[in-house]
Parts: structure tokens; C-alpha cells; sequence
């Protein structure tokens, strides 16, 4: 099934699941094939323009979030938007665990390719014992 806008509620939450599926592979490139070559971010306070910078971002977050492990849930969509909310862990350099919290607002070209992505996110310390995002699962993030 080709993802592209329109979307309803069915391709609106395979777009989802695709996202999450590709970012928990934490491979840069793969990433970026899903965003058009000028793709817009902003990602806390970073602005990132393009897949070449996009892959530049991808790289440097994971060198530093080890073990990253990521669940994305529908939000909300309409026409060319859809809006996620995410939960995700890692550890840093010293072991010390996060869970981040967002939100995510994005826009599609026609070709189904993402073309701005605005993300705001919180991070929150966590013990190891506190984890609840399995690696392994594909569900959606639990409800808080």
C-alpha cells in the first residue's frame, strides 16, 4: 500500500508505524529516506535542513543515546498532517537512563515523503528497573 496524502485513519497509522520502525533501526540513512531532500526540523531547539543534515543530527544523537528504543502512537490527521505523540529510552555514556516524551507535528508532500517535522521533547531521568518501552515490541506507547 502506497503512504501518501490524503491520509485516513488506516494509512495515517501505518505512516506511524513505518516512522517507529525506522527510527528504531537507528540507522541515519534509513531515516532519512523518508523525508523530502529539503525537508525542515526543528527538534528541541535545532533547526535541521535537508537529509544530508538530517543524517549529520541522526548520527550524533545516537552516539550518544545507547540503546535507544523508541514507540510512537496517532495522535491525530487530516489531509497532508499528522500529529504523534512518542516515548523514548536510552542511556548515556555514564548509564544513566532517560525516558523522553513528545510530541511531533508533521507535513507531507504529495509524494508521501515528510517534509517538515516539528518536534518538542522532555526528558526525564529513570532507573533501569523503570524501564517500559520493550525493544522488541511494536505496540503503541502506553497511556500515562
Amino acid at each position: 500500500m502506497l503512504l501518501v496524502p490524503p491520509f485516513d485513519e488506516e494509512t495515517a497509522r501505518l505512516k506511524v508505524q513505518a516512522a517507529q520502525d525506522a527510527w528504531n533501526t537507528r540507522d541515519p540513512r534509513r531515516v532519512a529516506a523518508a523525508y523530502t531532500p529539503d525537508s525542515v526540523w526543528r527538534n528541541r531547539s535545532d533547526f535541521v535542513h535537508g537529509t544530508d543534515e538530517i543524517v549529520e543530527f541522526l548520527t550524533r544523537k545516537w552516539e550518544r543515546e545507547h540503546e535507544y528504543a523508541l514507540r510512537k502512537s496517532l495522535w491525530a490527521f487530516g489531509g497532508h498532517r499528522i500529529a504523534v505523540r512518542f516515548q523514548y529510552e536510552w542511556h548515556d555514556d555514564q548509564g544513566q537512563w532517560w525516558r523522553s516524551y513528545g510530541n511531533e507535528n508533521w507535513e507531507f508532500a504529495e509524494s508521501g515523503l515528510m517534509s517538515r517535522r516539528e518536534a518538542s521533547i522532555n526528558d526525564v531521568r529513570i532507573a533501569e528497573s523503570d524501564r517500559r518501552v520493550d525493544p522488541a515490541s511494536t505496540h503503541e506507547i502506553p497511556a500515562e
